[in-house]
Formats: C-alpha cells, structure tokens, sequence
C-alpha cells in the first residue's frame, strides 16, 4: 500500500527567494544546535553556517582555548570560501586544528545554497561522513523551518480567503437588509447598526444633505461652513473619499453616500490605528455605495407613495367639492379636509367681498373667527392677495412681522396659505397653520397650492350653477322671477306654512300702451311696476312673472289683510311712480291650514277670479276672492 504524501515535502525555494534566506538560516541553524549540542563534537569543536554571501551564524565553543589555534576564525572564514568557490568537500589541518567544510545543497535541484564548516583540534578529528551527517541532520531543520513558513504562508493565504468569505457574506447580508428596507430612515438605521457590528471600536456618524434624522445622535446635517468637517465637506463635494491620519491616535475617514442621481450623504467613521487595515477601505466604500443606492430607492418609493396619495387626496377632494354646489358648503368641506390631510391644528377659509374691498372668514375650525372681515392688505391674506403666490412661515414667533390674529389667538407658529383663483382672479385665500415651530414641509407647500386650484375650480362651478339657476327661474325682462319657480315655492311653503296669501297684478289697458307707445315702452312699464313690486314687500316674499303684463306676489304667513295693505301700496305706488302713468287692477287670494282643499291651483284660481272683479269693477282696485 502506497503512503500518502505531503505534497509541499518536495516543494523548495527558488534563487529569487535568496533574499528571505537569512531568517531561516538563523531559526533552522539554532533548531539543529538545540538538538546536537549534547554531542562530544559540539563540546570541543565550533559549527558554522556559512550562506552564498559569506554571512554565518555560529555556535561558541564551550571553552575556547580548547581549540589549539588562535587565529581559527579567520581559518573558518577562509575554509567557507574555498568551498563555496568550489562546491565540495574541504579540509584543512593547521595549527593542529582540522577544518573541514561541506556544501550543503538543495533536495530539488541539489545546487549548493549554503556550506557547513567545523573546527575541532586534531585529536577530536571528524570524517567527511561524519561532517555531511552533521550537515544533513542541520538541512533537515533547515527544510523543517522553510515547510513551517510555507504552511504558514498557505494558513495566512487560508484565513484571509476565509476573512474574505466571511467579509463578503457579511456584505452580501447588509445589502439585502439594507435593500429590504422601504423607508429611508429604516435605510439610514441598518446601515449605521451594520457598521456598529462590523467594527465595534469605531465612532460613526453620518451627514446628511437633505433630511436630518431626529433623534439619532449618529446622524447630523451636512454643513458647509463647519471647519471641523473639512474632509467631510471635500468628500461630498468631490465624490470621493477622503482620510484623515493627522489625528493622534485614530484614522478618520469620509466616504460619499452616493446613488445614481445624486450624492446624499457622507459616512463619517473615526477607527483606533491599531485597528486600522487599508483592506478595510473598499468594504466601507461599498457599503456606502449600497446605504447610497438603497437611500435612493426608498426615497423614490416614498416619494411614489407620497405622489400616489396626494393624487388620491386631490381626486377624492375633487370629487366632493364638485358635488357641492354651494360655495358655503364648500368653504366647510375644504376646511375640515384639510385640517385632516396635513394633521394641523387650525385651518380658515377667507372669501373676497369686491363690492366692500374686505376678505371675509367664510370657514374655520377657530369660531372665534367666523364672519369676521379684514382689509384686503391685512396680515399674511394681504400678502397672498398682493403677490398672488402661496406662502410658508417656519416659525411665526421668531418673525413677527406679519400681524396675524389667527397666529396670535391660536399660539401657531408654523404656516402655509394660498390663493384661491376664481376666472384669473384672486377671490380667496387659504391659511393653515400649526402649534409645532418647521411643521410644514415643501410638500406639503405645493400640494396645497394643488388643492387650492381644484378650490376654486369648484368655486366656480357653484358660482355657475348659481348664474344657470338663476336664469332658469327668472324672467329676463322683469328680473323677477319665473311662474313654474313661484308654483313650486308656493307647492312648497303650504307643506310647512300655517297660511300663506297671494296677489295677482294687471297692468291696466297694457295693449293700449304697446299700440299707442310701442312694445319698448311697454317693456319699460313692466319694468318700472315690476322694481316698484320688489321694493314694496319682504326678502323671503316671491314676486314673479305671472304672463304677458300679469304679476304675482306671494306673501308666506301673511293673512288676506295685510296683503291688501301691500296690494295698495304697490297699487298707489304705480299711478304716481310709472312714466308713462299706468294703473294696475289687483286680485287677492289667502289660504290656511284649516281650509278642506289646499292647492297651488286653487289659490291662483281665487285671485284670478278676484282680479276679474276688479278690471270688471272699473280698474285701478283691489279685490279679495
């Protein structure tokens, strides 16, 4: 059966390897004087090693006057130069000394790399074998010494492949943690735990360029002008790292967070020099290039999450404010929204009054300040008119030059406010505000200048609708209004009215004046008697169109009498007020709670028929049917 082999046991060094020599001449040389010093020969004799270059090492004899020549140094040297010329055996007796020298050569090529010379005095005089027996016993320590380095060398080559392996399993894992994170605080967290566990006795920090991590003492904003930071700031602005080695007792090295967009950060880490190893280096820089990528991605994904939400706030909001149409519910819907959206803690919607010049507080959380009216130039409203811009105020305590009565009353310090725009025009103004000093973010800033458009977009159907409401149920030459709007209000009030009263009003001999005057004379008349009719009765009484020159006026829990107070007024009103002079005939209906039969029809049916006993009558009089 075959032994098994070492395979480095026929291994050996080359001529380059000739430098590295000395240290294993000197280990294996004293290796072999350790084993044979207890030899007769070691006692009274000297041993040397002698390299290529004439450098020996030597053992000392135990009593030196027991070699019989003074001068035997200087003979040793001479006897290792000869045999190193010649590369064989030599010997020499002088002085009753024997010298003698042998090569010593290599296992694989059996070229000579060094000589081994002994001086003893004659009478402890030693063969050639017995010398080549000497110098074998010292090759085979000398190989023992060069197999152990090569080990060595194999174990060191080992444990930095399995330091390396393990240094890569370890980045591979802080990758994936730190690509697993969605958010960038997550990223920024894994990341300095990573290092912390990798290099226990370091000091890290990170400064970033945007976003200030609170409550981390580990992360720090990234400021330009702080000299201390010099190579911090030169690794940011430069893209690449940078190492301090003036500090006493630590390195400190900067590395850029970098991602494909753009530089985020540095890594900052301070590492005892005694811990320090230039290998280090590109395992820092890739996990700052990873910290830098994976930042990148969570702050995209935040941003496509914050993009997403803020579309489904502005659709949701859209849709609900598109639902209303009226500006008041509107004004409430708006306010209680975005009290909900950016968690503040007051929000107040203003309206522009044009006719009075003053902005109005239409909506609000704060009642105290419901319906209350400002000067177009007060306070930060006077400052969102003016510019016709969005606002934000960081903290309104430190900057008190705005006067502010929301501020004040609410001890806010921190504001954003915007426009409403109604066709191109400013028509309103948006504030909303907090307790907690830097609360907004720029976000925050446009989205509210997003959600203020879509504001006064609805603002402006309302204001639509309101006109296309108006036209529908109102006549266009007497601007009162229509007889179907008067029937359904009618239909509507003796649901919920105690009693109600009715006036119908003709314009005497009306074909007389379009036929002598003309049809725009006579416009002119049922205009002038329709203004006298809408100054002569009550907000919440409807006077409307009737047909032709005929009006009606309906009068909501008012009984027969005092309608025919108004009827005379309005009948007075119309002989002395009309150019030219007209005279109108009245007829005048009531109904209660209490009558059998209530109905649109039935009441109009008793002024008509009360309206012909006037005209019947003479004209120019007022009847009750």
């Amino acid at each position: 059966m075959k032994k098994p082999t070492i395979w480095f046991a026929n291994e050996d060094f080359h001529d380059a390897d000739e430098p590295y020599l000395p240290e294993l001449f000197k280990e294996s040389f004293h290796a072999w004087f350790e084993d044979a010093q207890d030899l007769d020969v070691c006692q009274y004799g000297v041993f040397r090693l002698y390299s290529r270059s004439a450098s020996f090492y030597s053992t000392e004899p135990r009593n030196q006057q027991q070699l019989n020549s003074a001068n035997w140094d200087e003979v040793m040297n001479r006897l290792a130069n000869q045999c190193i010329q010649s590369e064989s055996y030599t010997v020499l007796l002088e002085q009753n000394v024997q010298y003698s020298a042998v090569p010593i050569r290599r296992r694989k090529d059996n070229k000579m790399f060094a000589v081994f010379v002994s001086a003893v005095n004659k009478e402890h005089a030693i063969s050639k074998a017995e010398l080549e027996g000497y110098m074998k016993h010292y090759r085979v320590h000398f190989y023992r010494a060069f197999e152990s380095v090569f080990v060595k060398e194999i174990m060191l080559q080992k444990s930095m492949i399995d330091k390396e392996a393990t240094h890569r399993e370890r980045l591979f894992l802080i990758s994936k943690r730190l690509y697993d994170q969605i958010d960038a605080e997550s990223v920024v967290r894994e990341m300095l735990h990573s290092l912390e566990e990798l290099y226990q006795d370091s000091k890290i920090h990170l400064y970033l360029s945007q976003d200030h991590l609170e409550g981390d003492s580990r992360v720090r904003p990234l400021e330009f002008r702080n000299s201390t930071n010099n190579i911090v700031t030169e690794a940011f602005l430069e893209g690449k790292h940078c190492i301090d080695r003036d500090q006493p007792g630590y390195i400190r090295l900067a590395i850029p967070m970098n991602g494909k967009q753009a530089a985020y950060g540095v890594l900052c880490i301070e590492i005892n020099r005694v811990h320090w190893d230039e290998s280090d280096l590109p395992a820092f820089m890739l996990i700052a290039d990873t910290a830098g990528s994976a930042f990148e991605n969570a702050k995209l994904y935040e941003q496509s999450n914050m993009l997403i939400n803020e579309l489904r706030i502005i659709n949701e909001m859209t849709k609900r404010l598109n639902q209303s149409l009226r500006s008041r519910e509107i004004f409430q819907y708006a306010t209680a929204e975005l009290l909900k959206v950016f968690n503040a803690d007051y929000c107040c919607v203003l309206q522009l009054d044009r006719k009075k010049n003053e902005f109005k507080v239409r909506a609000s959380n704060l009642e105290s300040l419901l319906g209350k009216a400002y000067a177009n130039d007060y306070g930060f409203t006077g400052i969102v008119y003016r510019t016709r811009e969005a606002l934000i105020t960081s903290d309104y305590w430190n900057k008190q030059n705005v006067s502010s009565e929301l501020m004040e009353d609410t001890n806010s310090r921190s504001l954003i406010g915007a426009p409403i725009f109604v066709d191109g025009e400013v028509a309103g103004v948006i504030l909303v505000t907090h307790r907690q000093a830097n609360y907004f973010s720029y976000d925050n800033f446009k989205l509210l200048q997003v959600v203020s458009t879509h504001i006064g977009l609805a603002i402006t159907n309302a204001s639509l609708h309101a006109e296309m409401h108006k036209m529908i149920i109102t006549d266009n030459l007497t601007n009162l209004h229509a007889r179907h709007y008067l029937d359904e209000q009618i239909q509507r009030k003796q649901r919920v009215d105690m009693q109600g009263s009715l006036i119908l009003v003709d314009i005497d001999f009306f074909k007389t004046i379009n036929d002598t005057y003309g049809h725009q004379v006579g416009d002119r008349i049922l205009i002038q008697v329709s203004a006298i009719i809408k100054s002569s009765i009550r907000n919440g009484d409807i006077a409307a169109r009737w047909g032709g020159e005929e009006l009606a006026i309906y009068l909501p829990n008012v009984p027969a009498t005092r309608a025919v107070q108004i009827a005379e007024r309005i009948r007075m009103r119309v002989e002395h007020e009309t150019d030219p002079k007209v005279t109108v005939s009245c007829g005048i209906s009531e109904w209660e709670m209490s009558h059998d039969k209530i109905s649109v029809e039935s009441l109009f049916y008793r002024a008509d028929m009360a309206l012909y006993e006037s005209k019947k009558n003479g004209r120019n009089r007022i009847n009750i049917g």
